[in-house]
């Protein structure tokens, strides 16, 4: 994920961390050498078909191949031009050719080691090549008679099987892992795209917002500098305007911060006191939230929003209060209660609760008033 300049999140970074766990240290090791647990085939086959200084000949390749491979798969990867990697492989290739005389139809068994390098560097162009191993496997011990002593039904017989099954299984692992890659990428990628866009929406927000207002301000405020001495009075009244604009540009810049803030139980009570008594309503608000259970919080807090915007911006009320109790939340005015058809807001609200099995009571009280009272409890009390 560096490496492609994103910035990875945490889910991102675990899974990079697993990565690493398993292409180094002792995994590595322990990965790449069970492969080799197959060369007892082509030992064996060397002790039945090879004798004195032929026998030898065909130990000593079989351990310089095995050696030479512990090496290799550190060519899988991309960092590592191809020009590092044919060399290798010509060597083990030359290992595997030498090797032929004295395992004979047992030593095309190293076509497997070749074949997982193969595909691991050349992916799906490796095709035509692990087919003529294979094919190779299939016809070569046929051709030569001096082998058909010693062919039976063995393991050599399913090599020409077990080369292209060997590339499959290297080819959907391989496909796995950079389809891993390519997902986290793609989520970092989001992640970094939804930021900037946040940055760039509170960005054009708060100019949009401060730009005007402050203006109105610097040009008031110089105005009641410049008026001070000559008209007191008018000086006064320039000065109570910039008040009032100053106020009024808190409470949006407040309003606009507050949309990309976590809801709370407690951070919606401080805000909702603070607007009651901005709007002249007196509050009667919980001054403890530990009633309420913290897995509810988030969600009673989008009610109290919901319902101190409302009795706001629609109850002309004097009063207000909020009643909590272990699983839901009351709040009610003694304003005009009118029984209008519900509003966005509410209806978002209702989908919410809905959605965690609770439900939700708007009305009109009597005499006056109105109440919304949002239940998460079975007996839907609040």
């Amino acid at each position: 994920m560096e490496a492609l300049g994103l910035p990875a999140g945490p889910a991102e970074a675990k899974w990079l961390a697993r990565q690493r766990r398993w292409i180094g240290g002792w995994r590595r090791a322990l990965l790449v050498s069970i492969p080799l647990v197959y060369l007892i085939f082509v030992a064996a086959s060397v002790g039945q078909n090879s004798r004195g200084a032929g026998q030898v000949a065909g130990y000593a390749l079989l351990g310089a191949f095995a050696v030479t491979w512990l090496a290799a798969p550190f060519l899988f990867s991309p960092d590592v031009p191809l020009r590092g990697f044919w060399p290798y492989y010509a060597v083990l290739a030359g290992f595997f050719v030498a090797e032929l005389p004295f395992a004979r139809a047992a030593g095309f068994v190293l076509c497997i080691f070749l074949t997982i390098l193969t595909v691991g560097r050349l992916g799906v162009k490796s095709a035509p090549i692990v087919a003529g191993f294979a094919l190779a496997a299939l016809l070569v011990p046929v051709a030569i008679p001096s082998w058909h002593v010693s062919m039976r039904a063995s393991f050599d017989d399913v090599t020409p099987i077990g080369i292209p099954i060997a590339g499959l299984i290297v080819f959907a692992t391989l496909e796995v892992m950079r389809g891993n890659q390519a997902l986290a990428a793609a989520r970092a990628e989001v992640a970094r795209l939804a930021a900037e866009n946040e940055r760039i929406r509170i960005a054009r927000d708060l100019h949009d917002l401060l730009g005007h207002s402050l203006t109105a301000i610097t040009v008031k405020a110089g105005l009641a500098r410049r008026l001070g001495s000559a008209d007191p009075v008018r000086a006064v009244e320039q000065i109570a305007e910039v008040e009032e604009l100053s106020r009024q540009t808190l409470a949006d810049v407040r309003a606009a911060v507050s949309s990309y803030r976590d809801v709370t139980l407690v951070g919606e009570l401080a805000r909702g006191r603070e607007l009651l008594r901005a709007s002249g309503i007196a509050a009667d608000l919980p001054t403890a939230t530990e009633v309420v259970d913290p897995s509810h919080s988030e969600l009673l807090g989008w009610a109290l929003r919901e319902g101190f915007t409302n009795v706001v911006r629609h109850a002309h009320a004097t009063t207000c209060a909020v009643r909590l109790s272990p699983g839901g939340v009351e709040i009610t005015d003694d304003g005009v209660g009118s029984a209008a058809p519900p509003g966005n807001g509410l209806r978002g609200l209702r989908e919410r609760v809905l959605a965690v099995g609770g439900s939700v009571d708007a009305g009109p009280l009597q005499p006056t008033g109105w109440r919304l009272r949002v239940s998460l409890t079975a007996d839907g009390g609040a």
